[in-house]
């Protein structure tokens, strides 16, 4: 069974198309790349994931469930983080671990908070406010929180944005570490193209709501002959004619 099956998704706002008949899946264990400029249709696909919006047309299963059905089954198997949508502030962070736990009703709750405090080092914070952390320790709690009831499937928007070179390292350390442990597959939009080198097995690329291609990092590098997937990544935002994958 596949973590993720899409199948012909559309999504409309309007006059603009933002998800255009997109296919794809994503295997057990795998960790994917959702890639694209700003405006190609990743935001959005990650929120027909979770259920959030719902497609004009098309399927979406997650762990076996369609969402359009049967979502709620579902979303006691995954999670998501991203650093644009903040924690309430003026909770601490062992408060906003409780009230993320119980959402997921996670049995062992407060071992879990003591396990995930020891993992990213959070400990010294777990009484202190959110509102308070700097932008490196709201990291580690955003993914603490992504964490907490042992997602099958984790969806991550942009998780290193705006943090220093040390704790994004350490961050893709955690997130390598939690899929050898579990074999959680993961679908991460990031526009870190060093960041998805060294942690994708697969990457999809959207450009105006289409998936214009896909492949390992080394197979995309190789197909359009250039040094590196940042410069594959230009190549496609800027328009110039795609090679099909």
């Amino acid at each position: 069974m596949d973590a993720i099956d899409v199948s012909a998704l559309r999504k409309r706002f309007g006059a603009t198309i933002a998800v255009d008949g997109i296919d794809f899946r994503v295997p057990p264990g795998a960790i994917v790349g959702l890639l694209g400029a700003n405006g190609a249709g990743k935001t959005t696909t990650l929120a027909l994931l979770l259920g959030l919006i719902t497609a004009d047309s098309g399927s979406v299963r997650v762990l076996g469930h369609d969402m359009a059905r049967d979502r709620f089954a579902a979303l006691q198997q995954i999670n998501f983080s991203s650093p644009y949508v903040a924690l309430p502030y003026r909770l601490t962070v062992a408060e906003n671990l409780r009230v993320y736990g119980h959402l997921y009703s996670v049995r062992g709750l407060e071992a879990r908070i003591r396990e995930l405090a020891e993992t990213f080092a959070l400990a010294p914070l777990l009484d202190r406010p959110v509102g308070q952390l700097s932008a490196g320790q709201k990291a580690r709690v955003a993914l603490a929180k992504a964490l907490v009831n042992r997602p099958a499937l984790l969806l991550l928007d942009e998780p290193t944005a705006s943090l220093d070179p040390d704790t994004a390292d350490r961050l893709r350390a955690w997130l390598l570490r939690y899929r050898a442990e579990t074999g959680a597959a993961i679908l991460l939009a990031s526009h870190n193209m060093t960041e998805v080198e060294r942690l994708c097995d697969d990457v999809l690329v959207m450009r105006a709501g289409r998936l214009v291609d896909r492949g390992s990092p080394a197979a995309l590098i190789a197909r359009y002959g250039l040094a590196d997937l940042e410069a594959v990544f230009l190549d496609i935002a800027r328009g110039r004619p795609e090679i099909a994958a």
